[in-house]
């Protein structure tokens, strides 16, 4: 009678065991994610680690945020295997306000819907355009006011890769 009941309660820690492994394996893997692209995609933080991360905030209003548009497209075109480019559109636009926006100051880079500064603790920039450099552990190294050129970027990004 013994041995059947330690069988018994043998097996029910067996399957409770199981239970709650499958049980954190479900859940874990219906996370919400970290942040949502403009495109419907989304993403984990950690995702992103491993790569250096450029993040844009930009309006339609500031002509130094769209000069500097092609600047961006072109160093996420030339960098994008090393480097992570968002774009952020300062005034919070989505949907179809959004969409029109890219089309119209050619916009050719992700364009991040969550706030990255929730994401990674900064303030609310003062004046635009900025743009954040994050390196590849995920800290931030660079705060760089007004428009940028592809040319910096990449300095920046080898000179932050020396130090």
């Amino acid at each position: 009678m013994i041995s059947r009941m330690s069988k018994i309660k043998s097996f029910i820690k067996e399957r409770f065991i199981l239970f709650i492994f499958l049980f954190t394996i479900f859940f874990s893997a219906c996370s919400k994610p970290d942040y949502e692209i403009f495109n419907g995609s989304s993403g984990y933080l950690e995702d992103l680690q491993g790569k250096w991360l450029i993040v844009n905030y930009w309006a339609d209003w500031c002509p130094p945020c769209i000069k500097e548009m092609p600047e961006l497209s072109s160093f996420y075109s030339n960098n994008h295997e090393q480097v992570n480019v968002f774009a952020y559109n300062f005034d919070r636009l989505e949907g179809q306000e959004l969409q029109e926006q890219i089309i119209r100051f050619k916009v050719n880079v992700p364009s991040i819907l969550t706030d990255p500064g929730k994401l990674f603790g900064w303030e609310s920039p003062q004046s635009l355009p900025v743009t954040f450099i994050v390196d590849p552990k995920g800290n931030t190294r660079g705060i760089l006011i007004g428009a940028q050129t592809r040319e910096k970027l990449e300095l920046l990004i080898e000179k932050y890769k020396e130090s």
